[in-house]
């Protein structure tokens, strides 16, 4: 009887830990990434500056790059400044912005992608996704998994906290995302990958159920682990499927229909989850997911993150739009106006008692 398996795409490092940063030059050679230290280094123009002074003498072979910020044709002149280095790897060292565009660019001439994550602000950090601003608002691009993950939690503790928070609600949108996937399912018979679905969903109920906060290393160990499982969950699903549903739909729609007002990407998903939660009759883990957002300082109405509830209303009506052909909640019900109105007014009113 054959044995039948499959090769999961993944990092072949995962260092998560305090002081990993300085450990990076000999993980590099370690792992036989770059043992010449030929390497292309992308950072941003503020935080990326002070990362460059301290390990600049650890990697005399590194030529450095300053990203001046997201967008699709910053990653492609990364790409271009690169490609006549004869680099054996790129390396991504910043925030969500700065290593999307360095997977982009690493995509693009070739090459291995080490990321090195300052913050914990969303999952991309290990996800087959760059996503980029472009002339028509902003894509998601299919990338290679980094080769190699380094997240020192001394540097992540040095962010803003804000960053954490919004990766603890991109991370428990996972379980709405999942629900939604199941849902779809059973309605239209779309097949559902197993092994991703569990990934994905352990990884926001580990977050979800610890009790820890936002500054113990703990807890951002579990959160930083949630985060490069969520990114492995898509990449073996080949697709963002398991950690996108109607609660990202809502983040894109908030996006889309107020860019100079969105909030970060995990305090929309975070909310969206919980909205989406309510909406799909699970009040229970819906109460759950607002008691953990609000311990960690994250939003569960639209007004704490400076939306009225009609521009709410809005954004949950076109939400669909965002994805189309993504059946979650939001496609199942089919909601009017004055319905998502009604069913806002139900979930306000139990998150307020």
């Amino acid at each position: 009887m054959p044995v039948l398996t499959r090769l999961i795409p993944s990092p072949v490092v995962v260092d998560i830990r305090s002081g990993a940063l300085d450990d990076l030059a000999g993980l590099l050679v370690d792992q036989r990434i770059s043992a010449s230290g030929k390497l292309a280094i992308a950072i941003s123009g503020g935080s990326g500056a002070a990362l460059r002074e301290r390990l600049a003498p650890a990697l005399p072979g590194a030529s450095w790059y300053e990203v001046g910020g997201g967008t699709l044709d910053d990653a492609i002149k990364l790409a271009d400044a690169m490609k006549s280095g004869r680099y054996d790897a790129v390396v991504g060292m910043g925030g969500g912005k700065i290593i999307d565009c360095a997977k982009f660019a690493a995509a693009r001439i070739g090459l291995p992608l080490v990321a090195v994550a300052t913050n914990l602000s969303h999952d991309g950090l290990c996800s087959p996704v760059a996503t980029l601003d472009n002339d028509a608002g902003r894509g998601s691009y299919g990338v290679p998994n980094p080769i190699a993950i380094v997240i020192d939690l001394d540097v992540i503790r040095e962010a803003p906290i804000r960053f954490v928070r919004s990766g603890v609600g991109d991370v428990i949108s996972n379980i709405s995302a999942v629900a939604d996937w199941e849902l779809s399912h059973r309605e239209t018979g779309e097949q559902i990958d197993g092994l991703a679905a569990a990934m994905a969903r352990q990884a926001g109920h580990a977050v979800l159920r610890h009790p820890g906060g936002c500054g113990d290393d703990e807890f951002l160990t579990v959160l930083a682990e949630g985060l490069v499982l969520t990114g492995i969950s898509m990449s073996v699903a080949g697709d963002s499927r398991p950690a996108s549903g109607a609660c990202h739909e809502i983040n894109h729609a908030f996006d889309l229909l107020y860019p100079k007002r969105a909030a970060s990407h995990g305090e929309q998903c975070g909310l969206g989850a919980a909205f989406a939660t309510y909406l799909r009759g699970d009040h229970e883990m819906s109460a759950l997911m607002v008691d953990v957002l609000k311990r960690h300082g994250l939003p569960v109405l639209p007004s704490e993150i400076g939306f009225t509830v009609d521009e709410f209303v809005t954004a949950v009506e076109y939400a669909p739009q965002t994805r189309p052909g993504r059946y979650t909640i939001l496609e199942h019900l089919g909601l009017s106006t004055e319905a998502i109105r009604d069913a806002y007014a139900d979930y306000a009113k139990t998150v307020s008692s």
